[in-house]
């Protein structure tokens, strides 16, 4: 009725701009109901990346590296820059140049494996660089997550010891703004394998992050491995292996000669 009582002209003025307002409502409904980028198939394994830690060569993950490939992965050992001494931010950006590369040449999505600090790298990349929609599984190795007493030594001593020695330190900024949300966010699985020997990584419960899937080594086999020993150590590598398989992560369900046979391949 209303629209009856109205010029011809101000009529089509007020159903030209209904019809705009039932644009403007169904393109904001479809944008909406858009599905976001989609996380990796958990069944479907990637390529690895090996992350060494702080001024760890390449080479100290060579054997676990040549274990995946026996298993027919594709893997990627990461030479980190300035010798894995520089801004764990820095590594980051090169963890994600790997990514890239990878994803360039096909891979829909990678497994990530830290030593040391390259787990705190691992973490720096999945937070900044999309890692939710491109890592399947995130596996770290001894990482000094909440910092270790060692790199805060060194800094003290040293008046500052740079880089990711003094980012390193508990109560770092780097690792405070790491942690102040979800230590392990959606679309990765995580596993944590720490040593209670470690005396590097001090206290070696640093290596715990909330959410991920926490293996202290020697509820799974006692003995005194070092954070030297992890990447090679036999239970660490079948552990690993289980982690980056097809199935789901989950607490060991196995014994300790289970997991060193299947390291040992």
């Amino acid at each position: 009725m209303l629209l009856a009582a109205l010029s011809p002209r101000r009529r089509a003025l007020v159903l030209a701009l209904a019809g705009l307002v039932v644009v403007a409502l169904l393109a904001g409904l479809a944008a909406a109901v858009r599905p976001g980028p989609a996380r990796p198939d958990q069944a479907v394994p990637g390529p690895v990346v090996l992350v060494p830690g702080y001024g760890g060569s390449p080479a100290g993950l060579q054997p676990l590296a040549a274990r995946l490939r026996a298993d027919a992965r594709r893997v990627v050992v990461l030479d980190l820059p300035d010798g894995g001494r520089g801004d764990l931010r820095e590594q980051a950006d090169a963890l994600d140049d790997a990514v890239g590369r990878l994803e360039s040449e096909g891979a829909s999505s990678v497994d990530v494996v830290g030593y040391s600090a390259g787990g705190v790298t691992a973490r720096l990349w999945a937070s900044g660089h999309d890692g939710e929609h491109r890592a399947r599984r995130i596996v770290t190795l001894g990482s000094p997550h909440h910092g270790t007493t060692a790199a805060a030594e060194a800094d003290a001593a040293v008046g500052g010891c740079g880089g990711a020695c003094s980012q390193l330190a508990p109560g770092s900024r780097l690792l405070a703004t790491l942690n102040e949300g979800d230590e392990t966010p959606e679309g990765p699985q995580w596993l944590a394998v720490w040593t209670a020997a470690d005396a590097t990584v001090t206290p070696p419960e640093s290596g715990r992050l909330d959410g991920a899937v926490n293996v202290r080594l020697q509820d799974v086999c006692p003995g005194q491995v070092s954070h030297g020993e992890l990447p090679r150590d036999l239970a660490v590598v079948g552990l690993v292996l289980t982690a980056l398989s097809a199935e789901p992560i989950g607490p060991p369900r196995e014994g300790c000669a289970a997991y060193r046979a299947r390291g040992r391949g």
